[in-house]
């Protein structure tokens, strides 16, 4: 059996993460589940909630995105939401067990004019005593550093697929803005949160290549989600899976790439997000067995359904999963969230 350095490394290279990818499967999860327990504690998951404070309209041509202006998927943009109200939502976030709250705004880059009411926002949320994240499309430097000076804990920002894939995905924005996003945000002092979308029609070695990318970066990101992606119809990606359901991607490969995101960046938050909703019960247990430890609760991420706290709280107790911490727990609630971007 070969051995996985438990420490954070910066120097992998694609072959040898391919090589992890290519590890018979058993040999693959327990190698992962050591890395986690090494950092974790394997018992604990921790809840986040997404809230998009400003859907649709993007100028962006994500080709899985139903918030692209590119695309006819009948979703209607609307404006930046008033901060009362999103404060309103995180209040009820963290009543129902969050720990994190999201908030997602459908731009491709964030406007100056827009920063007053975004730090306002942010820092009443933060007074909530919940962390914060957001995903706002690409910063400048100064923007970073005003977001940081807001309360701002996390900032979302993917690369979506490895960097061979990338083309076919989106051409609006290139691999290295969103590499420089990234950069503003580490510097700023503020925590990265940074992963991808697989099940777009892309190969291992795609997969292999963005998991690379991150493992390389000058950090690690603190958060690394993984999406499944959930096909709509009316974005490129969405018709032409739809059309072809042989190229979404099979549950155990999925989980091979959360155990080899969990081995090659040990110390991060590996998230199961978008298309949770679509997983067995079964999946996600051998998901959280691989090394994923966080996921989103209540409503929805961003246009795509997310199961029920209820049914989270079960799956928990059937798991003798706990939220990280300890200090809260999942209960039903009646949540009425429009969430509708996604990290």
């Amino acid at each position: 059996m070969s051995q996985i350095n438990t420490a954070p490394r910066h120097d992998w290279t694609l072959p040898e993460v391919e090589a992890l990818f290519d590890l018979p499967f058993m040999e693959l999860v327990f190698q992962a589940a050591n890395v986690h327990r090494a950092g974790f504690d394997p018992s604990e998951v921790q809840l986040s909630q997404l809230l998009s404070v400003k859907t649709g309209g993007c100028a962006e041509n994500c080709g899985y995105c139903s918030q692209s202006a590119h695309f006819k998927t009948g979703l209607k943009a609307e404006k930046l939401m008033a901060a009362d109200d999103v404060v309103a939502k995180a209040r009820a976030a963290r009543d129902g067990g969050a720990q994190r709250f999201c908030m997602g705004a459908a731009w491709r880059e964030l406007k100056d004019r827009d920063l007053p009411k975004l730090t306002e926002m942010i820092g009443e949320v933060k007074a909530l005593g919940l962390e914060t994240c957001a995903t706002l499309g690409m910063l400048t430097a100064d923007q970073a550093k005003a977001l940081k000076a807001a309360g701002l804990d996390y900032y979302n920002h993917n690369l979506d697929t490895g960097p061979d894939y990338y083309k076919d995905v989106v051409t609006t924005r290139t691999y290295q803005e969103r590499l420089d996003t990234l950069a503003h945000v580490r510097d700023a002092g503020m925590s990265t949160c940074c992963g991808g979308i697989v099940g777009m029609g892309e190969t291992r070695r795609d997969r292999a290549g963005l998991l690379h990318q991150l493992a390389t970066l000058p950090a690690h990101p603190d958060s690394l989600p993984i999406n499944g992606l959930v096909p709509v119809s009316g974005t490129p990606l969405g018709d032409r899976i739809l059309a072809d359901g042989s190229k979404q991607i099979d549950s155990i490969e999925f989980v091979r790439t959360i155990a080899v995101a969990r081995i090659v960046c040990p110390k991060s938050m590996v998230r199961l997000s978008a298309g949770r909703e679509g997983m067995s019960r079964e999946l996600q247990a051998l998901c959280f067995l691989a090394g994923a430890n966080s996921i989103f609760v209540g409503g929805k991420l961003l246009t795509t359904p997310l199961p029920g706290l209820d049914e989270d709280s079960k799956l928990f107790q059937d798991l003798d999963l706990r939220p990280m911490g300890g200090k809260v727990h999942v209960e039903a609630h009646d949540h009425a969230h429009e969430v509708v971007a996604a990290e």
